[in-house]
């Protein structure tokens, strides 16, 4: 629960508060930082500034530990530091400068904890269109020669950083990890905006996994969250080298959930779409509909829900399974959240161990 908050807060932190604080804590961000950091945040313009604070000592903690070879240290440390960078900038407009600079600060501090994971990670540059690469995070368990491996794509206003947990779910089955920033997120988000036909980038992910003699390209799978989940949907209805996809928190057809979001996912969106107002944003949605594909799936599909979401309709997706016609699973949780964020206990091993058992060889 979140705690009150003293009437002269601005009503923006109110609001980050209520819609994503179990979204922090189930993504790495320690609960006593929470409530610590926003305790002293009475204006919106000052949420960036004091998360990257905080961000900054715990960096201290990691850059100690490094210099004193405590590699385990050091990289909790390094992740949990760019994961508060992160939640300091996600849905932040007031200040470029600032957003930018905790995203650097975010990327910086995870690739610096890569070599110190368990198992450690590679930064890798896949090629896009134009010229421009796709920025990924790779990992790979260690007990397997040519393990299976996982696509995780971040939503809306998420980077590939903060899908920490779920590779370390998948990693411990025995799959590898890709977690990307594609068009319109993280590292791509200045200058690619949002697509609706994700199954571009992902098609580009896929041949790089190929040339790989590392991991298994017969046994790719995909998994998205938020926008993501309608990402992976989308191109498990277009990518026939998909083995499987998970959806996790997506919607439908998204234009008709836009007047219903919450006034800072709404500037989010104009943002990432690089358009002029929220008018134009929820016109570009109408694209981002599922309805006319849903029924070509080229791989089964697991979608899961919480009823209690306030950005998709729950309805509306369990009209998508059943228009899937048998392709696709639904595992809706009543007293499930946006992406299930408050019981993540609950769904995130469900959804790994799905994955394990269609990834598997056969």
């Amino acid at each position: 629960m979140v705690a009150a908050q003293p009437e002269t807060v601005d009503s923006r932190i109110h609001a980050a508060m209520s819609h994503w604080a179990p979204r922090f804590v189930a993504n790495g961000v320690d609960m006593n930082d929470f409530f610590r950091v926003t305790a002293g945040i009475e204006r919106w313009e000052d949420w960036c500034g004091a998360w990257a604070i905080a961000g900054g000592d715990v960096a201290e903690l990691a850059e100690e530990a490094e210099a004193a070879g405590n590699s385990e240290s050091a990289a909790a440390h390094f992740v949990r530091a760019a994961l508060l960078y992160h939640f300091g900038k996600f849905l932040f407009f007031e200040s470029e400068k600032q957003a930018r600079d905790a995203h650097e600060r975010t990327v910086a501090l995870y690739n610096r904890a890569l070599p110190y994971l368990d198992p450690t990670g590679e930064r890798v540059e896949i090629p896009y269109e134009d010229g421009a690469v796709i920025p990924g995070i790779l990992r790979r368990p260690v007990q397997v020669v040519r393990p299976p491996i996982v696509i995780l794509v971040p939503g809306l206003d998420s980077v590939k950083e903060e899908l920490h947990g779920y590779s370390e779910d998948l990693l411990a089955r025995g799959m590898a990890t890709l977690a990307i920033d594609g068009p319109g997120q993280g590292e791509m988000e200045r200058d690619h905006a949002i697509r609706y036909d994700y199954e571009v980038p992902i098609r580009h992910v896929i041949d790089w996994t190929g040339g790989r003699g590392d991991v298994e390209p017969s046994r790719v799978g995909l998994l998205g969250v938020s926008l993501g989940g309608y990402y992976a949907a989308r191109a498990a209805t277009q990518e026939s080298r998909l083995r499987a996809a998970v959806a996790v928190g997506t919607g439908y057809r998204l234009a008709e959930s836009f007047d219903g979001l919450p006034e800072l996912t709404k500037e989010a969106f104009v943002r990432r779409m690089k358009v002029a107002d929220r008018a134009a944003a929820r016109d570009r949605l109408r694209d981002f509909d599922l309805s006319d594909v849903i029924g070509s799936l080229k791989c089964r599909l697991l979608v899961v829900m919480g009823r209690q979401d306030r950005l998709f309709d729950a309805g509306s997706v369990e009209q998508m399974v059943r228009d899937a016609e048998g392709r696709a699973e639904l595992l809706m949780y009543e007293e499930g959240n946006h992406v299930c964020n408050n019981i993540p206990y609950k769904c995130r091993p469900r959804q790994a161990d799905w994955l394990r058992e269609r990834l598997k060889e056969v």
